[in-house]
């Protein structure tokens, strides 16, 4: 075989070419004829005419099975031909494009071949027959040559359709980086030029950026170039400038991913002797790197993701930030993370991010498939940290009530062309009724068309999916399905190709250079074997109750022909095959049987089928039995629970006995005595340990857990015994920072700081070793306990070194010892100055500030300490500074305005009076962070009216204690406070709180990490406080309204009153008399507790009821009381009203009167007497009179209305008298009256005058009618005309006439000059009177004359005052002003509200008391006398005091008033 490469004239680089496939039919000298498949690196427009080279040998080929004769002639042409499969090149011609080669048709060639044949011998006789058997002969040729050029086109369009589904299989991914960038090194001004190699499908876009910011080629053209070459990318610098010096990244997405790689370029700037260029353009001496140095790092996580709990559905972020020590951009860690130990890739499920010492991983769509132990892993050059954590992932809520969970981890193996077998993992089924299967469903990759693949659940957690299209891409997802409905969908699977594995097994490849290989099918090696061959090892993959898969290799030889396979079954025994898929060949040589009688035997056997024909039938398979091979598990045993943490428990349980396939386990847990199990994981674990968390501290609860296998969830195993969710008791752990104190000739004094956990329970205890340097073995320093955390070491050489470290014992043992100090010399202090201080601790740390506590010297110098100085450095920097700026007595100071999230180290120095002292060994780095959930002390009052401070804690665990300080100095025992602690609160109280309690209050929390707070009680906050506890100790209930009365249409009296607000427990006393009464038909008492209104109705009210009525409240401790002085006027006005409306009741029981008798006065001055009846029936006998004589009216009452009119058509004085009206029928009577005399007679006089409109002429001689300005009157004596707000327009002569309907008078007044000028005045004296009086302060009402009250109660005086501008109100006791105090309290509410209340009244109080209302207009003075008795004495008789008359003063005149309006007069009549 010969092979000729050609290229293109300008060259091939390989970086930039594009691997074409050309495929060459080869003629073979053998029996048989393979194809190879040649690789060419050529360019885009060298291209191979495939079709022509088939058609040319397939034409040759078919050219040798002519005569014997003809087949020597195309021998010999074949000898003489070489074939180079790469001398013409494959051009896509356009319409408007000539091609550069085109290959003759077929007939040319065929013609040529036979001119080029030699001719037959010629026979001397002439016959037609050598003719017709050449025709024959040419015809059976052409036929040849066109069946094979058929069968290479199928074989042609076959393979092709293989390699494109293949090729998509291949190449539909996310981008993927083949070469990633690499970082350059370059100097000013030179290029440099980034290349990558990228692969996906489709084919990705490229995006570059510098910095994280877009680079626009457009901005800068000839700056920046970019080029894309079949999946090469590159990115070309010119001229580059040190601005360029920075991290460039290649983006690489398509719609299903996207993927970066970075570089960085350093560009240098050329110096003196250097030499900036060479013939490569790079720098001759470039410094060499430096050999990388091992760097340990040290990681410390500032915040860590803990055990987190979610829904399916939401987004989770987990993240950790970490303090590296030492932070260098170019050594930071790689953080991968892990999930149950297997790495998270990133995709559309996790999105992983690193920056700035934080790690973040996001779950942007939790599923139960992401539920598990994650682990965040930070890998650096001095080894491996790592931080996990449990992720709970519960059931988002059922779409259905009562549906089960969703599946998960559904998986796929055994693809193949046209089926696929899925597994998944059952849900955890608590309160819900059990799985009785699940429907699975298929959606073709890049569609949302779901399509249910079976149509009865199917039972187990595995099923085969047939029906699948070869070539294509599928998703699958799960359902499960139970009494009560389908649940939701799982997640789905990634997309799987249904293609089989083994074709692709049967290609070989051989490589002659980076640029060409070829690939051989195994198919192509065959012979001329038509039909296929038997396939073989036919077996059972897969058995269930429900299918079976069968599963075969392919025959050998396959027949060069696409194979199709065939399965027939029998019944064990028998010999009557029957065909399973006669409809739809198996295309895989995989297939799935349904329909198969549980527990019955079959046989099975395979034909393999092509274009050729069928093959023999393959050997049976034997009895198969259609059953399961597995069976649901049994429940574990041996379910045992133990402490682990406040919130969480290990559960730990026996393995099943008979658990084949496992899945996993699940736990339940239950509150004892509740019955409600609640599922601890939504994911089943294989392992038969698992730690429960989000359980609630102090309770107890039970477990249960089931085993899970592709069957289904066992039953549920016995329950474990009941625990109590509490910390486990463990050892403390490790002290740390061993500070030398004090150092003698043979002994050192040495104190450390208490370990940051204890474990559970208090430390008992501490052990010192100790060891000289040169020695490596540890030494005991103590032997007994050490109690406090400061020890002397004794018996120790004079100028040796030593190391020591310490150890911490609880009741869980001792924990590990510390890490071993710094070397310290043995030898005496002896320096003036004090030693340093010791035990620094930190409390309170928030965003900006902390505190800082410590403890003093051991060694104290040559003079007592006076003070301590502070000094703080960064974690970044090794310069301290000072922060206070001279010393503090204290041994506690607040640092401020620090920066959020940086770290400091603190050290303190004492002082003397010799100077300052040597500093404390410097704290560990403290990070200034408020911690998430930080709570603050608070300040109140509680229900008793006790000032406390409160402080609450949610991090407690068993032996955790609040310490209570002032001033930072522990509280134990004081006469001041005492300590309440509950639960997660704690309250510090005071006893009997005063000025010396003001302070700074801290509290702290032991057995946390640093959990404190503080609070600054000053003097203004500790006055509220006590002015509150006051309140509470000394309640009153508020009123809306005080004790008032009403009177009902019955007679009927209610008294009452309203409270703002009163708890149900509130209790209420009437008091009449000093006699309670209680709830009975005649007084009903009521207390509405929801609106605080109490009130008494008094069925009978008679003159018996005189006297004072008081209601008492109480409602806890708050108490309230108030009285109603009902004696004299006031009572006989209440009675007399009771009277009244009780017989007015009774009078409308009958026929009555709606509206008595009035008088109206018509347009035709006409008056009628009107009245309106109700009640009444046709018998009722109506009646009218005047002065006792019957009268008839013109019209009859009328029956549906109840109106009764009298018509009196010339009113004149003979009218004058007595008229009345009369009802009476078997119900009843009533009667009304009305005396037209007098006033009476007057207004209507005054009311016809108007209407007949009275005549007026002034100097204009124009009639004047009445109006608002002009109002005109007038009786049978006078007449009169009233001229409202007097304008000079009303100066003028009037003239008034009367006419009498016989004789005309006339009446004349000249309203001018001096008499307009008086009359004026005197209007504005009056105008200003009256307006003064309107504006005057005034009582309106609500006091009595008289109040009588017993000793010890509290009086409360309440009326409404009224006044404009708004009045002052004054109290007085016997006319003098009242002194307000504790015991006289005076209120005005709302400007018109005036109360005095009296608390515990005294026969001191008794007297008179008034109130002075007044303000610029004037005011008055009412009084009210208060007696006041003894408990078991008789109400004395109250001499009333004398009230003077109002005093009223009247002031300049303001502002100029409207005028009153004349009075109105009555127009009712009375009831006899």
């Amino acid at each position: 075989m010969i092979f000729q490469s050609v290229t293109e004239p300008h060259g091939v680089v390989l970086s930039h070419v594009e691997h074409l496939r050309f495929e060459s039919q080869l003629i073979s000298l053998s029996a048989f004829t393979f194809r190879v498949s040649l690789h060419f690196g050529l360019s885009k427009d060298s291209r191979l005419d495939s079709r022509s080279l088939v058609k040319k040998y397939s034409s040759k080929s078919s050219s040798s099975k002519r005569s014997s004769s003809a087949l020597e002639t195309s021998s010999g042409i074949f000898h003489s031909a070489k074939f180079s499969p790469c001398a013409k090149r494959v051009c896509h011609c356009f319409e408007d494009e000539v091609p550069e080669y085109t290959v003759p048709a077929f007939r040319n060639r065929e013609g040529e071949e036979e001119q080029a044949k030699p001719k037959a011998r010629t026979f001397l006789y002439g016959t037609k027959l050598w003719k017709m058997e050449a025709e024959i002969a040419r015809l059976r040729r052409s036929a040849h040559e066109r069946t094979d050029m058929l069968a290479l086109r199928r074989m042609e369009e076959e393979r092709t359709s293989v390699q494109r589904h293949v090729r998509e299989d291949s190449i539909c991914r996310a981008p993927e980086f083949l070469v990633r960038l690499r970082s350059h090194t370059v100097w000013e001004k030179s290029f440099v030029k980034l290349f990558c190699t990228v692969q996906g499908f489709p084919t990705p876009l490229v995006r570059w950026y510098k910095d994280d910011v877009y680079i626009d080629q457009t901005s800068e053209p000839a700056k920046n170039r970019m080029d894309s070459y079949y999946g090469v990318h590159s990115l070309e610098i010119n001229r580059c400038n040190i601005n360029d010096t920075a991290q460039y990244t290649a983006l690489a997405f398509n719609i299903h991913g996207e993927a970066t790689s970075s570089a960085t370029v350093i560009v240098k700037r050329f110096r003196g002797e250097e030499e900036p260029y060479h013939s490569v353009l790079l720098p001759l001496n470039l410094p060499l790197l430096s050999p990388p140095i091992f760097t340990h790092i040290d990681i410390q996580y500032s915040e860590k993701f803990g055990v987190s709990f979610g829904t399916e559905g939401e987004t989770m972020i987990l993240s950790c930030r970490m303090i590296l020590t030492p932070n260098l951009s170019r050594l930071q860690p790689e953080a991968v993370w892990y999930r149950d130990d297997v790495e998270i890739k990133k995709s559309k499920w996790a999105a992983m991010f690193y920056n700035d010492c934080t790690a973040t991983l996001t779950l942007p769509h939790l599923n139960k498939d992401d539920e598990g132990l994650y682990t965040l892993r930070l890998i650096t050059r001095g080894g491996i940290s790592q931080h996990s954590a449990y992720i709970f992932v519960r059931d988002a809520d059922a779409l259905v009530v009562g549906a089960p969970g969703a599946p998960m981890d559904v998986t796929f193996y055994d693809a193949n062309k046209d089926y696929v077998i899925l597994t998944w993992k059952p849900p955890n089924v608590t309160k819900e009724s059990p799985v009785i299967g699940y429907f699975v469903d298929r959606c073709e990759a890049g569609t949302d068309n779901w399509i249910q693949c079976n149509d009865a659940p199917v039972k187990i957690c595995k099923y085969p999916v047939t029906g699948l299209f070869e070539g294509r891409s599928y998703i699958f997802r799960v359902r499960a399905v139970n009494n009560s409905g389908i649940s939701r969908p799982s997640r789905a699977t990634d997309a799987v190709t249904a293609l089989d594995p083994a074709d692709l097994a049967r290609l070989q490849t051989f490589y002659f250079d980076e640029s060409r290989h070829i690939i051989v099918s195994q198919d192509d090696l065959e012979g001329d074997v038509k039909p296929p061959g038997i396939p073989t090892n036919v077996h059972v993959a897969e058995t269930s109750k429900n299918y079976i898969v069968l599963s075969w290799d392919p025959p050998e030889p396959r027949g060069r022909d696409p194979l199709k396979y065939y399965i027939e079954k029998t019944m064990a025994g028998s010999t009557s095959w029957q065909r399973v898929n006669q409809e739809i060949a198996a295309r895989s040589p995989r297939f799935a049987i349904f329909d198969l009688v549980e527990e019955k035997s079959y046989e099975f056997r395979v034909y393999a089928v092509n274009k050729f024909g069928l093959s023999q039938p393959s050997e049976s398979t034997g009895p198969v039995v259609v059953k399961e091979r597995i069976a649901i598990p049994s429940p574990p045993s041996d379910v045992r629970a133990a402490r682990n943490t406040k919130h969480s428990v290990v559960v730990h349980w026996m393995a099943s006995k008979t658990a084949s396939e496992l899945i996993g386990y699940y736990v339940d847990s239950c509150l004892l005595g509740t019955n409600d199990w609640q599922p601890c994981n939504h994911r089943p674990v294989k392992y038969t340990r698992f730690v429960v968390h989000g359980l609630k501290n102090g309770l107890k609860y039970i477990f249960r857990v089931k085993t899970a296998n592709a069957l289904g969830v066992s039953e549920v195993s016995q329950e474990s015994e009941p625990i109590i969710v509490q910390a486990a008791l463990t050892a403390p752990s490790s002290p740390y920072g061993i500070t030398l104190l004090d150092c003698t000739n043979d002994s050192m004094t040495l104190g450390w700081k208490i370990p940051r956990f204890t474990g559970g329970s208090d430390i008992t205890g501490y052990y010192m070793d100790h060891r000289e340097v040169t020695d490596l073995h540890w030494h005991e320093s103590n032997v007994k306990q050490i109690i406090g955390r400061v020890y002397k070491v004794e018996n120790l050489k004079e100028g040796s070194f030593y190391e020591f470290k310490v150890s911490a014992q609880n009741l869980g043992g001792i924990g590990i010892p510390s890490d071993s100090s710094r070397a310290f010399k043995c030898e005496a202090w002896t320096m003036s100055e004090p030693g340093p201080t010791y035990d620094l601790t930190f409390c309170e740390i928030r965003n900006t500030s902390l505190v800082i506590l410590w403890k003093a010297p051991i060694f104290t110098g040559s003079s007592p300490v006076t003070g301590y100085t502070v000094d703080i450095c960064e974690t970044s920097s090794e310069e301290w500074r000072t922060v206070t700026e001279k010393p503090v007595s204290t041994r506690y100071l607040k640092v401020t305005k620090l920066e959020k999230g940086k770290s400091y180290m603190f050290r303190v120095h004492a002082v003397n009076a010799a100077g300052q002292g040597m500093p404390s060994e410097p704290s560990e780095p403290v990070l200034i962070q408020a911690r998430p959930g930080t709570k603050e002390i608070t300040a109140d009052v509680d229900a008793e009216g006790n000032i406390y401070l409160n402080f609450e804690c949610h991090e407690l665990t068993d032996v955790s204690h609040f310490a209570w300080g002032k001033a930072y100095e522990e509280i134990t025992h004081s006469s001041k406070v005492h300590i309440e602690t509950e639960g997660e609160k704690s309250k510090l109280i005071f006893k009997h709180p005063d000025m010396s309690d003001l302070g700074t209050y801290s509290v702290a929390v032991s057995d946390t990490d640093g959990i404190s707070s503080s609070y600054v009680l000053e003097k203004e906050e500790l006055e509220r406080l006590m002015a509150l506890s006051h309140e509470i100790r000394h309640p009153t209930i508020p009123l809306k309204n005080e004790l008032s009365y009403e009177v009902f249409d019955r007679g009927q009296v209610r008294f009452w009153l309203q409270a703002e607000s009163v708890s149900p427990n509130a209790t209420c006393k009437f008091i009449v008399n000093d006699l309670e009464l209680a709830d009975s038909k005649d007084h009903k008492i009521t207390f509405d507790k929801s609106t605080g209104m109490i009130e008494m109705v008094m069925e009978q009210f008679t003159s018996k009821n005189e006297g004072t009525y008081t209601v008492q409240i109480e409602d806890g401790r708050a108490k309230k009381q108030s009285s109603l002085v009902f004696i004299g006027e006031a009572f006989k006005t209440a009675l007399a009203e009771a009277e009244f409306q009780r017989k007015e009741f009774l009078r409308k029981q009958g026929p009555h009167f709606a509206e008595y008798l009035h008088w109206h006065v018509t347009e035709d001055c006409e008056v009628e007497l009107m009245c309106k009846v109700a009640n009444t029936k046709k018998e009722t006998v109506f009646g009218w009179y005047k002065d006792f004589v019957a009268v008839v009216p013109e019209e009859p009452p009328n029956p549906q209305t109840g109106d009764s009119k009298l018509r009196i058509p010339e009113f004149s004085k003979k009218d004058m008298g007595e008229y009345k009206m009369t009802l009476k029928d078997d119900k009843g009577q009533d009667i009304t009256v009305l005396d037209v005399a007098g006033k009476v007679y007057e207004e209507i006089v005054q009311e016809i005058s108007k209407i007949s409109e009275i005549l007026c002429s002034g100097f204009r001689e124009s009639k004047i009618a009445s109006s608002e300005k002009m109002r005109i009157g007038g009786s049978s004596e006078q007449v009169w005309m009233q001229i409202c707000e007097p304008t000079d327009r009303e100066k003028g002569k009037y003239t008034m006439e009367i006419f009498d309907g016989k004789t005309s008078y006339k009446r004349h007044l000249d309203l001018s000059g001096e008499a307009y000028a008086e009359a004026y005045t005197e209007f504005q004296r009056l105008k200003a009177a009256a307006f003064a009086e309107k504006n005057r302060g005034k009582v309106l009402g609500g006091l009595p004359d008289v109040v009588t009250i017993m000793e010890g109660k509290t009086l409360s005086l309440t009326s409404t005052v009224f006044g404009d501008p708004s009045p002052e109100v004054t109290w007085l006791k016997n006319d003098k002003d009242l002194e307000l105090n504790d015991h006289h309290i005076a209120t005005v509410e709302q400007g018109k509200y005036a109360s005095l209340t009296i608390k515990g009244v005294t026969t001191e109080d008794s007297g008179k008391y008034g109130i002075n209302v007044r303000n610029k207009y004037g005011g008055e003075t009412i009084d009210v006398t208060v007696s006041v008795y003894k408990h078991g004495e008789e109400i004395p008789a109250v001499k009333r005091g004398v009230q003077p008359p109002p005093v009223h003063s009247t002031p300049p005149p303001a502002e100029a008033p409207k005028p009153a309006a004349p009075p109105k007069s009555s127009k009712i009549g009375r009831r006899k």
